[in-house]
């Protein structure tokens, strides 16, 4: 059985899927898997893949699209997103180009920047602590970065770009001085970490949210757990509705998702999950009610904290996020 997904219209007038398999499952995800996983979900209706040159599978990934083309599939029949890491913002063509080859794409639909932080990579830092090269936010080195981004699209090598892990006082300082303007921000959303205020900046200023660890993450790495991390899909509420529904939790956590206007991206390798997933979001719709009881359980619980990315001892990994007062306009 295939599901034909639903669209979203980006400022450009293009099309992007309503949910993305995403390619991250965790640091030790066999890559092989992953690329199996990408296979299947196309087979049953997927057309929207969440890729990055960090998660260390774009090679096999990419036999996977090759696969398809020799099999009849068209180019615009896929959605593909991959995104710079952080010690390439210096170098993004380059960067680029070679998730490119490694995708075996002449492009890719999207592509994003990462962190807004340049430094190394993350399995170079032990997960209590932070980067030695870490950096903060500095808003005319992103500018540089942000103008190769552009480049990109002229030279026909993305046909969008757009940020990740942004927060409003950037993306307000970007807004400014952007000849391009991202076509979306992608971003942790889930139930127990809604991000209302800058959802809706992002819908104000015409940016698709795209939303990372829309179940909670339950496979996250190490490095992004704590003591006081909630469980998104062992809340009451959630588990009530899921009941009412027929469906797992995980269904009613992207029907919340995607009637909010957000676009997740959940990661599985396995079959019946995956499917599940699709299934959910082109099922029966959430109510008013039971939107607004879901509404009433943010706890505020970031899961991706970023820790790794502080640039100085003593700082909290809150410090990554709320900074933001310290960011004045050129």
């Amino acid at each position: 059985m295939t599901v034909t997904v639903p669209t979203h219209r980006l400022y450009t007038g293009a099309r992007i899927p309503m949910i993305g398999l995403g390619t991250f499952g965790s640091d030790h995800a066999d890559p092989i898997e992953v690329a199996c996983a990408v296979r299947g979900a196309y087979e049953v209706g997927y057309r929207h893949f969440d890729c990055a040159a960090v998660y260390g599978n774009e090679p096999e990934v990419g036999k996977v699209f090759r696969e398809l083309f020799c099999a009849a599939v068209q180019r615009d029949d896929l959605w593909v997103t991959s995104k710079v890491w952080n010690d390439m913002h210096g170098r993004i063509e380059e960067a680029c180009r070679q998730s490119l080859a490694d995708l075996q794409l002449p492009y890719v639909d999207l592509y994003l920047v990462h962190w807004p932080f340049p430094n190394g990579h993350p399995a170079a830092c032990a997960v209590d602590s932070r980067c030695g090269d870490a950096r903060p936010y500095i808003h005319d080195e992103f500018m540089k970065t942000w103008r190769q981004m552009e480049r990109l699209v002229e030279l026909g090598l993305t046909r969008h770009i757009g940020t990740s892990n942004m927060t409003i006082p950037k993306l307000r300082l970007l807004l400014h001085d952007a000849r391009i303007k991202p076509a979306v921000n992608e971003m942790e959303v889930h139930p127990h970490f809604q991000q209302t205020e800058l959802v809706e900046y992002l819908r104000a200023n015409g940016i698709l949210a795209v939303g990372y660890c829309p179940l909670g993450s339950p496979n996250r790495p190490g490095r992004d757990r704590s003591p006081a991390d909630s469980v998104d899909m062992e809340d009451p509420v959630i588990l009530e509705i899921a009941l009412k529904h027929g469906i797992h939790p995980a269904g009613i956590c992207l029907k919340w998702a995607v009637q909010r206007g957000v676009v997740p991206i959940p990661m599985s390798t396995k079959q019946e999950n995956y499917l599940a997933n699709l299934e959910a979001i082109c099922g029966d719709p959430l109510d008013r009610e039971e939107m607004c009881r879901i509404a009433a359980i943010d706890r505020n619980c970031r899961l991706v904290k970023g820790q790794v990315f502080l640039w100085k001892p003593g700082q909290r990994w809150e410090d990554l996020w709320d900074m933001d007062g310290e960011i004045t306009p050129p």
